[in-house]
């Protein structure tokens, strides 16, 4: 993590035995271009000594996440087998005689309050951050904001949702299926006055809803503060290869309902925007932000701040401000099955294993 209490991220399973003892670890296999990540099960030594820097951890539990191929080529960073399973929860075995956040037994993800389960922990991680990453240091939410949510139902926009209305944010949400609009309906919040923490949830699964329209509506003809896509269309239904594809609205959409100020946070890498886009986001003083949330481990600067992030995402998860969309705990047999549907973005909810 940062210097002097960096942590060994990967899905590794040991024991406190002796060090010369092999693990069994979880790795994406790289290929040749164009073809399908493998992911394999190898047995690796574990290390004889802890580094300086380091942290040793008994892996309790591991989220899934899709592993970005495109990034780690661009970064240089490619082997042949990287390790899969960074979002880990676990006890502390061994530090390295350079760290002081950490001691031996301590429960980690950073520090793991007592309340929190393992696998919430691990499930929590990831989408904590991502959440913070887009709200407060891209969009700089505050209360009174009205914040789009597309796709709200997802583990991602899950936590967001929570954490926008936390804030005092007013959430309009999108919702893919009935299934997910009856679940963005019933969000409530844990503490406090009971009431939906969407405000509106609109359906546009059967294209019948207009999504500008609706947030139009909704804001008094305003615009919408902050928007926080799951991705957009660049291009004419006709032109688009699939259906899910047709769910997420398209990026004139996105620009037509922003309202003056605003700011729009996407993770859409390949966005394209025309001359008359960026003179309608001019002419709103409105501002795009690409959220990579591995921005954070780019710059040992940052590691101070995502520390902090990742201890506030904790708090917030044993106060029980952030419930996070969790499937049921996959033991390690099944987590190549489980990797498969998260690379492929089948998975509707957060995978974890549980070891």
């Amino acid at each position: 993590m940062g210097r002097g209490d960096a942590v060994r991220r990967s899905l590794c399973v040991g024991r406190r035995i002796p060090a010369q003892l092999a693990m069994k670890g979880f790795y994406c296999q790289m290929r040749e271009s164009g073809q399908e990540v493998k992911f394999v099960f190898q047995e690796k030594g574990a290390p004889v000594s802890v580094g300086e820097h380091y942290v040793k951890v008994q892996v309790k539990a591991c989220a899934l996440s899709h592993v970005d191929t495109k990034l780690l080529s661009v970064l240089q960073l490619q082997k042949k087998l990287i390790p899969v399973g960074r979002e880990i929860a676990g006890i502390v075995l061994d530090v390295g005689p350079k760290v002081t956040f950490f001691q031996s037994d301590d429960e980690v993800v950073v520090h793991k309050p007592e309340k929190v389960t393992w696998v919430e922990a691990a499930g929590t991680m990831r989408d904590g951050l991502r959440s913070y990453t887009a709200l407060h240091s891209l969009a700089h939410i505050t209360a009174g904001n009205t914040v789009l949510v597309v796709d709200g139902a997802s583990p991602f926009g899950t936590i967001a949702i929570q954490l926008a209305h936390h804030v005092g944010a007013r959430v309009i949400a999108t919702a893919h299926s009935t299934e997910d609009k009856t679940h963005l309906e019933g969000l409530r919040p844990k503490v406090g006055i009971r009431q939906p923490l969407v405000a509106r949830v609109i359906n546009v699964s059967d294209g019948k809803a207009d999504l500008v329209e609706c947030c139009l509506e909704e804001t008094g003809g305003l615009g919408v503060d902050i928007v926080l896509d799951a991705g957009v269309r660049l291009y004419s239904k006709e032109d688009e290869s699939t259906n899910k594809s047709l769910l997420l609205p398209h990026k004139h959409d996105i620009i037509t309902l922003l309202a003056v100020g605003s700011h729009w946070v996407t993770t859409e890498e390949n966005l394209q925007l025309d001359p008359p886009d960026s003179c309608s986001l001019f002419l709103k003083g409105a501002t795009v932000a690409f959220l990579n949330d591995e921005v954070w481990n780019l710059s040992s600067m940052l590691q101070g701040k995502y520390l902090h992030i990742l201890k506030d995402v904790m708090e917030k998860l044993s106060n029980e401000i952030f419930r996070p969309q969790l499937d049921e705990p996959v033991p390690l047999y099944e987590a190549m099955v489980s990797m498969e549907m998260v690379q492929k973005n089948q998975a509707r909810k957060r995978q974890v294993i549980q070891l």
